[in-house]
């Protein structure tokens, strides 16, 4: 508990670091979740499979990723950011660790990197369910998408530094030696989270008074209507409407779009960088350069379409 007064002068904007931070945490997450397809053709050779089986393995993590995305929501609402999202940080580097240590002699090993790769998808499915609360109790409403720009720049940096860093480590140190440093730098992010984070700005100590003002006059109110459908009668407790969710024309559109947006973005996060490889016939490190430029592109849109989100909603 923070028991000194504030200081009143402007200082430093707190949750502009935090964020930048988050985008830092993004770019990690992408780092765990792509460095497999930049090591795929090692994997292809040494465990004897085709690109078929080897899609089998990608598709794991995006199976846990997919079905923990509520349940992470859940999580981050009952426990918080600041401690899922550190809890989250440390899983991704078990089980990134894991997928190197699993050996191709070994009974089942193909199983074996599936369950690994489900699992890890289930661990960064807090990612951003986390980054969601935080932004919403961070930014006041006319900053949030410029925040929410800067988390998903971290994507196209995380996914566009991917392919020359691991190819790099690839060729000198082996496939695996690219798992283990993915592993370290998460860790070591997360770590920092946990030290500098905190759920909200009523809780950090070093967010000075006019930063606070400005973001607790700035949050949308609740309005009674709502909180009273989200009210449970017995409990006093706020439930969930599922009911209204599932039905809301709204969520489904959301919905479809990001499924239509995330389909075709799996095929440059998971295949760009093999198809480069093996069907236009790039060597390694020109794969990887290639590989990074739509990722370039995407850092520009997600932080230039943040700015541009909020001016257009003022």
């Amino acid at each position: 508990m923070n028991i000194l007064p504030r200081q009143t002068s402007p200082g430093l904007r707190m949750r502009y670091l935090l964020v930048t931070w988050l985008f830092v945490l993004s770019a990690v997450a992408y780092l765990d979740r792509t460095n497999i397809s930049i090591a795929g053709i090692q994997i292809g050779k040494e465990f004897g499979i085709d690109n078929t089986h080897l899609g089998w393995i990608f598709s794991s993590f995006l199976i846990g990723y997919a079905a923990f995305q509520v349940p992470a929501g859940l999580l981050v609402h009952r426990y918080g950011t600041r401690l899922v999202l550190t809890f989250a940080v440390i899983w991704w580097g078990l089980f990134t660790v894991l997928t190197a240590i699993v050996p191709p002699s070994m009974s089942g090993s193909i199983a074996v990197l599936i369950f690994v790769r489900f699992l890890l998808g289930s661990g960064e499915a807090a990612m951003y369910p986390a980054t969601s609360q935080f932004v919403e109790r961070w930014f006041p409403t006319k900053e949030r998408g410029k925040a929410n720009g800067i988390v998903f720049g971290g994507v196209g940096v995380g996914s566009g530094l991917t392919p020359p860093l691991v190819t790099a480590i690839v060729l000198h140190y082996g496939w695996r030696a690219s798992f283990w440093f993915s592993a370290f730098v998460g860790i070591v992010a997360g770590a920092i989270w946990y030290i500098i984070a905190r759920d909200t700005p009523e809780q950090h100590p070093r967010v000075r008074k006019p930063e606070l003002d400005l973001i607790l006059d700035g949050r949308e109110p609740i309005k009674p209507s709502a909180a009273a459908i989200s009210q449970s009668p017995a409990s006093g407790k706020r439930t969930v409407p599922w009911a209204r969710i599932f039905t809301s024309k709204e969520v489904f559109a959301l919905t479809s779009s990001y499924f239509a947006f995330g389909y075709v973005a799996w095929i440059f996060f998971g295949w760009f960088y093999i198809y480069l490889a093996q069907v236009r016939g790039l060597n390694l490190k020109t794969s990887a350069l290639y590989s990074m430029l739509p990722f370039v592109g995407m850092t520009i849109g997600s932080l230039s379409g943040g700015v541009v989100s909020d001016w257009v909603t003022e």
